[in-house]
Order: C-alpha cells, then structure tokens, then sequence
C-alpha cells in the first residue's frame, strides 16, 4: 500500500502533452517540468488515495471534463510562469 495524490498523474501528462505543441515557448527540461508540476500542484486540490479501491473510484472521478479543464488551466498557467522565469542553469 502507497498513499498516492491522483492528481499528480494528471498533472504531469497534462505538462508533457501541453510541452509537446511545439507553439509553446517553455524549455521542457526536468527542472522546468518539475517547477510547472509543483506550481499547478500547489494550486489543485489533491485526491489522495490509498486503496486500490479508492484508486479506481479516485479515477472514475479524474473522467470528467471539468477535471481536465482544471488541471489544463493550472497547468498551462503554471508554463507561463516558469517560462518567465526558468530556475535551471543554461545547458541543462
């Protein structure tokens, strides 16, 4: 047993799909993925389940459009940010 937030998940599918339009002018190194993830994070409210019951119940609930325009609008948010301000050192 692990407790696991669901939302994490999603959270990072939606930077590694959103990082692939190649319109966007974000670096898509680890740290700057790992910045987008913790700021769109800190702005969701976490689903955390333990269960592999909950899990499933937890992904049920992941399938609905709202969800994903959430996350997408955190996330995308959160792109503009670090692209402002990327913290990794050039050539990283």
């Amino acid at each position: 047993m692990e407790l696991k937030n669901l939302i994490e998940d999603e959270v990072k599918s939606t930077i590694n799909r959103l990082l692939d339009d190649k319109k966007n002018p974000c670096c898509s190194c680890e740290r700057c993925k790992l910045d987008i993830a913790a700021i769109a994070l800190n702005n969701l409210k976490p689903r955390y389940v333990v269960t592999e019951k909950g899990r499933l119940y937890g992904k049920l609930d992941t399938m609905n459009y709202q969800f994903d325009v959430d996350i997408t609008k955190e996330v995308a948010k959160a792109i503009e940010t670090v692209s402002k301000n990327p913290h990794h050192q050039e050539g990283d």
